[in-house]
C-alpha cells in the first residue's frame, strides 16, 4: 500500500508542478522527497549518512553482501530501506541519506538535531575527490530536474571541471559546509561511527569489521573476506556492465555503457582529483580545504599519491 501511495504522490506532484513557477515546483518536489525521507527516518534502526559521491553505493553493496551471506538472502538485490528487513526481521531497517531533503522537511537546516538520538554511521571522503566525482555525476548521470533542484549548472552547460569544483553551490565550498556542520554536531549525537572512505580503501576488512560490530553483529572473518572480494572494483564494474543488480533499479547501472565516465563505479582513486588540474589549481583547491575544513576528519594535508583503484563512486 505504501508503494502505491508513494507513486501516486509522485505523480500528483509532477502533474501539479506543470502549472507552477519553477521555484515553487522545486520546493514542492523537495517537500515530497523530504516527507518520504521522514517516514524512513522515523522507522529506521540505523542511519547511514554521507554527502553524495562519498562512496555510499560501494558501502551499500558491502553491507548488502554481508547481510546476504549472514542470513541467506537473495543476491541480486541491494539493501534499500526495509526490503531486507521484510525478508528477515533480524536485519535492521537502515535509512541511507545525504541529509538533503530531510532537514528541509523538518526545518533543522542548521543542526543535526534529527540524528541526536539515532544510531548513525557517517561516511566521509576528502572534499576534493567528492567534488570531482560530483562533476562527472552532474555531466553524465544526473537528470535535469535534479540539477535544478540542487542548484547545479543546467544540463548542457560548458562549465569547466575547475569552475564546478570551486562553485559554492555545487563544489568544494558546499561540501566543506556540509562536513563542518557534522563536525560541530558530532558531540551531540548519542551513538555515531565515523568511517572515512580512504580508510576503507586502505584496510577494508578492518573497517568492515567496525561497521558490522556497530550494526550489532559479531564479525565473521570469512564473511568479511567474501564481502571485500565481492565488492572489488573489477567485480563491481563487471556487474554494472551486466546490470547485475537490475532488481534495484539504476543505482548500479551505467547511463551509457560506451562511456566510462557514465558508470557509477568510475575511478575511485584516492587523491585522483589532482589528475584534472594544473599545479596552481590544485594549490588553490587544497588551500580552500586546509583553511576551512574542520580538523575532525583528518583532511588538512594533501593526500599521498595513490595509483591503486578500488571500488566506490
Amino acid at each position: 500500500m505504501h508503494i502505491i501511495i508513494k507513486r501516486l504522490k509522485r505523480w500528483l506532484v509532477r502533474a501539479i508542478s506543470v502549472f507552477l513557477p519553477e521555484k515553487q515546483a522545486i520546493a514542492l518536489d523537495r517537500w515530497r522527497r523530504g516527507q518520504e525521507e521522514y517516514r524512513k527516518y522515523r522507522l529506521c534502526d540505523y542511519v547511514f549518512a554521507s554527502y553524495g559521491k562519498s562512496g555510499r553505493t560501494w558501502m551499500r553493496v558491502m553491507v548488502s553482501r554481508y547481510y546476504q551471506l549472514a542470513y541467506q538472502l537473495p543476491e541480486r538485490i541491494l539493501m534499500g530501506f526495509d526490503n531486507f528487513h521484510k525478508l528477515n526481521p533480524a536485519v535492521p531497517r537502515i535509512f541511507f541519506t545525504h541529509d538533503n531533503y530531510l532537514r528541509t522537511y523538518t526545518g533543522n537546516v542548521d543542526s543535526k538535531k534529527d540524528f541526536y538520538h539515532k544510531k548513525v554511521i557517517l561516511l566521509v571522503r576528502r572534499p576534493q575527490d567528492v567534488a570531482v566525482s560530483q562533476f562527472f555525476q552532474w555531466k553524465y548521470r544526473m537528470r535535469p530536474a535534479k540539477m535544478a533542484m540542487n542548484k547545479y549548472p543546467p544540463a548542457g552547460s560548458d562549465t569547466s571541471i575547475y569552475d564546478f569544483v570551486m562553485d559554492p553551490d555545487c563544489g568544494v565550498p558546499r561540501i566543506i559546509d556540509f562536513l563542518n556542520l557534522w563536525a560541530q554536531e558530532i558531540p551531540k549525537i548519542d551513538n555515531l561511527l565515523m568511517v572515512r572512505y580512504e580508510d576503507m580503501r586502505e584496510r577494508p576488512e578492518e573497517e568492515m569489521k567496525r561497521i558490522v560490530e556497530f550494526l550489532g553483529m559479531t564479525p565473521d572473518e570469512a564473511l568479511i573476506r567474501d564481502t571485500v572480494e565481492f565488492s572489488s572494483v573489477e567485480n563491481l564494474r563487471k556487474m554494472e556492465k551486466e546490470n547485475y543488480f537490475w532488481r534495484s533499479g539504476s543505482r548500479v547501472k551505467a547511463k551509457d555503457p560506451s562511456n566510462p565516465h557514465s558508470y557509477k563505479v568510475r575511478r575511485a582513486k584516492v587523491g585522483g582529483y589532482r589528475d584534472y588540474f594544473d599545479d596552481e589549481q590544485v594549490a588553490r583547491i587544497d588551500e580552500l580545504v586546509n583553511t576551512r575544513l574542520s580538523d575532525v576528519f583528518g583532511y588538512s594535508d594533501a593526500p599521498q599519491p595513490d595509483d591503486k583503484v578500488a571500488s566506490g563512486n
